[in-house]
């Protein structure tokens, strides 16, 4: 017989191919053995049918196409006896999914077959249908499934469970139909039936409410009595007793499986039937979130459970964990839960990683619900961050970190010192010398892996310790010369010598614990240089040297031609904000001296509490309270907070400022005191003097004055009309909105003429400009952002299209692509048609979530096609220049 003739048997196929030593030979058998089965399927041979298919599927197991054989299956599928059905189910399960179009012309077979006489062909139609239905297939066949829920095989029971589940996935409304029949498996005997049962009833309860509901009012005795056709009857359920409830049935028959004897046909490691376990529990999880009779009632059954399950075998650990997950999801239950806790304490001790890890996963959700009952156990936790597999040290840190307090951060913090693998510190610190101490260290040893918060908070507390100022920038000084590798180091280091470089070199508020440090004028401007020409310096450092270098300039007269030298070298950075900063501090430096001390004064001493505010409001929310009482949460749990504040050391300008209440900390940087913003309507005269820093840094414009007040011309540069340039932003201090008089323009420039920068109104959140994404000579797409408060992941972009040339557009087609790490959706255009000149436009939405937002900038391809005069047109190109932050 030709071994490629469609009557080969499957094996000689298998041998042949397997027989090929080069993946060249085995293609040349495949592409052979495909050429005869298209032949017999032309011939309809209907004598090898089945036997061919069976060649075809394990084709398609190893990587070939097999599309041509689709049909096949169905073919197979209508034949009336159960071989060939067998095969064609098989094929249809393997060769197709419930993508496929041709998967509908299967239906009408599919239900003949559930309603087959046999019950083998039920179960294969059953089978199959609970593997490939599309949602379509699952309205058509839904109520032969759910008749077939109370047939008399219990195979057929638990094959048409099986179906439900995922017939209910696909199509959530149909769960209504499927509530009284999964009541009564629930009280199957069948162990095939009555899991399947559990975990039907468990999906039902996920997608409808009223199911849910109907579980836990109704025993499973009374289901026949109650027609869910009509809504008011779930609600009558309670009429059949308090103690006849679905939820007792479940306790009941988990307290059987509990404390019955061995069985060898359900037994794994010497545990009755875990899996039917891990199911039951699951299911009372669901019916008792939120329930309190529900949970009430599975108490003792759960304790029962987590007392009388071995640990020593994997498969009680499984049960112990979903008892644990249980016991955590009900109602409030203090003793059970100090028991579920003293579970995942002896988990921590288990010599397996999996189980440590996924206890150490639980406790940090554990310990918003009870942290006492955790810090019991803080020595084993403290254990796990030796461990030698990374990803439990990752886990344990984060969780000591939650366990600080105030009683127990000096041991604690001394772990996290150790082990630099969290992202911050908190504010129990007894001593500031102290706290600054250990924050030196953890910058000095991972000041790359720590978030900006950190740091932030380093100097706000630095700010407020007036008595430490110098030991601090001495420390700092010291700290830098031994590593300047570690950038929020530098940062801090930077600022500091900036503010307190004169005590650094005069060795003023020495401490009994410091040494001795000899530090001229030139060692301290020398390290603020080195930092600027770093190559790994990014533009926050550098710009913040250059601010330390101007207040230098002031408190370091006789370095202040060497610091104009050193600024002025980025006069012609690539960078604009460094070439700004470099322009406008040079001419203060060079033509204001007699302003530069009053400018560059020491920062007024920052509010703690309000910055502690504004930290704890950009913590993730994971516990809620439904009273306004102050509540005591753990460590890196968000508390309830006033209005935010702005963070003085972020580098973003699109911070809202803060309401009037809040002036005194709204202070500019380098020293300038601004008036507080006046409200609509109201003039306000500003104090003696402080017109003569008419926002000289753009931090702030300055109130509206009465007309008949004259702007004072102190430095008269004679230069009033100058176009308005972007303003330096000096560590984005925020803007403050006031109310401007028609007298504004006529203000002096204080940095060279000039002119100050207009007032920003107030904004609730960030203001991203628009951009033109793309342009050519016919045609001008332009994007305009926003973003929905609490969610920065995501981008609402709408592009506006408009036709430069003089031709109608038709047939107008948008189309994007992003990376993986983005997801875009586009809704419709507003039409397909553009006018030509520029006289209409077509608008277009689109949705983009960058989830390494922060990480990576959005990044997107286009392709726009239409037609002019009735040719094919077809633009392509990339966007680059989206605003940053997106």
């Amino acid at each position: 017989m030709n071994p490629f003739s469609s009557g080969t048997r499957l094996r000689d196929m298998i041998r042949a191919i397997r027989a090929c030593k080069t993946a060249a030979e085995e293609r040349a058998v495949v592409r052979k053995e495909c050429a005869a089965i298209r032949a017999a399927i032309n011939e309809n041979d209907q004598d090898y049918r089945h036997r061919n298919l069976a060649k075809l599927m394990f084709i398609h197991m190893l990587g070939y196409p097999t599309h041509f054989g689709q049909m096949e299956c169905l073919k197979l599928i209508a034949s009336p006896g159960f071989p060939e059905k067998r095969i064609g189910y098989l094929g249809l399960m393997l060769l197709l999914d419930e993508r496929q179009e041709v998967l509908m012309l299967v239906t009408n077979s599919v239900k003949q077959d559930l309603n087959h006489t046999n019950q083998y062909i039920v179960g294969l139609a059953l089978c199959a249908l609970g593997n490939i239905c599309s949602a379509e297939m699952a309205r058509d066949l839904a109520p032969e499934v759910e008749r077939l829920l109370q047939f008399r095989d219990p195979n057929i029971r638990k094959k048409a469970a099986l179906c439900s589940i995922r017939i209910i996935k696909k199509v959530p409304d149909l769960a209504e139909n499927f509530i009284n029949p999964v009541a009564a498996l629930l009280k199957e005997k069948h162990h095939g039936v009555l899991i399947t049962g559990v975990q039907l009833c468990t999906d039902l309860c996920k997608v409808s409410p009223e199911a849910l509901e109907y579980f836990r009012k109704v025993n499973c005795s009374n289901l026949f009595r109650v027609s869910l056709t009509d809504k008011q009857s779930i609600n009558s359920c309670s009429a059949f007793g308090e103690g006849l409830k679905c939820t007792d049935g479940l306790v009941r028959t988990l307290r059987d499986l509990v404390n019955s004897p061995y069985a060898p046909e359900y037994d794994i490691a010497g545990i009755t039937d875990p899996f039917l376990h891990i199911r039951l529990l699951k299911l009372l999880r669901v019916l008792g979130r939120g329930d309190a009779d529900a949970s009430d009632s599975m108490n003792d059954i759960l304790a029962q459970v987590a007392t009388k399950t071995e640990s020593n075998k994997n498969a009680g650990n499984a049960i112990l964990y979903e008892c644990v997950e249980t016991i955590m999801s009900i109602e409030d239950n203090g003793g059970l839960r100090v028991l579920a806790i003293n579970i995942l304490g002896r988990f921590l001790s288990n010599r397996d990683n999996n189980i440590r890890y996924v206890a150490l996963n639980m406790l940090m959700r554990a310990i918003t619900v009870d942290a006492q009952a955790v810090q019991r156990h803080r020595a084993t936790i403290l254990e796990c961050v030796k461990d030698s597999d990374a990803s439990i040290r990752k886990r344990a840190l984060e969780l000591v970190y939650l366990l600080v307090n105030e009683s127990n951060v000096k041991p604690l913090t001394k772990e996290l010192v150790d082990y630099l693998e969290v992202s911050d510190q908190d504010w129990f610190s007894p001593e500031k010398s102290w706290y600054i101490d250990q924050m030196l260290k953890v910058l000095t040893e991972a000041g790359n892996f720590v978030k900006d918060e950190v740091w932030h908070a380093l100097v706000v507390v630095i700010s407020n310790a007036s008595d430490l100022h110098g030991y601090t920038v001495r420390a700092l000084f010291r700290a830098l010369q031994t590593t300047a590798e570690q950038e929020s180091l530098v940062r801090v280091a930077v600022w500091c010598i900036g503010e307190y470089g004169d005590l650094l070199v005069s060795n003023a508020g020495m401490l009994n614990v410091e040494d001795p440090i000899t530090v001229t004028e030139s060692d301290a401007v020398d390290i603020v240089e080195s930092a600027i020409k770093r190559h790994a310096s990014d533009l926050t450092t550098k710009s913040m040297a250059l601010i330390a270098l101007l207040k230098l300039s002031s408190r370091f007269p006789s370095c202040s031609r060497r610091i104009k030298d050193i600024v002025v070298q980025h006069k012609g950075s690539l960078v604009l904000e460094l070439q700004q900063r470099s322009l406008e501090f040079n001419s203060i430096i060079e033509k204001h001296q007699n302003i530069r001390s009053a400018l560059v004064e020491r920062m007024p001493v920052l509010d703690e509490a309000t910055f502690g505010g504004r930290r704890a409001s950009s913590l993730p929310n994971t516990v809620s309270t439904s009273s306004g009482t102050a509540v005591k949460l753990p460590n890196g749990v968000a508390k309830p907070s006033a209005a935010p504040l702005v963070d003085l050391l972020d580098l973003s300008d699109d911070v809202p400022a803060p309401s009037s209440s809040g002036g005194d900390f709204l202070q500019d940087l380098l020293g300038v005191n601004l008036p507080p913003a006046t409200q609509s309507g109201t003039n306000q005269t500003p104090k003696a003097g402080t017109d003569v820093l008419l926002d000289l840094l753009s931090i702030g414009s300055t109130p509206a004055q009465d007309n008949n007040l004259s702007t004072p011309d102190i430095l008269s540069s004679g230069q009033d009309n100058k176009p308005i340039i972007a303003s330096l932003d000096v560590l984005a201090a925020p803007s403050l909105t006031h109310t401007t008089s028609s007298t504004a323009s006529n203000m002096m420039d204080l940095l060279d003429g000039l002119g100050p920068a207009p007032p920003k109104p107030a904004e609730n959140g960030p203001a991203y400009p628009s951009i033109v994404a793309f342009e050519s000579s016919s045609l001008r797409l332009t994007f305009n952002f926003s973003k929905q408060p609490g969610n920065p992941q995501t981008t609402m972009i709408s592009g506006s299209f408009t036709n430069l040339s003089s031709n109608l557009f038709t047939d107008f087609v948008f189309q994007a692509a992003v990376p993986k790490f983005l997801q875009l959706h586009l809704d419709p255009a507003s039409g397909n048609s553009l006018p030509a000149s520029g006289n209409g436009t077509i608008t277009q939405s689109l949705k983009v979530t960058n989830s390494q937002h922060g990480k990576k900038p959005l990044v997107m391809r286009l392709r726009i096609a239409y037609k002019v005069d009735g040719k094919d047109v077809l633009e392509e190109g990339q966007i680059n220049n989206f605003p940053r932050d997106l």
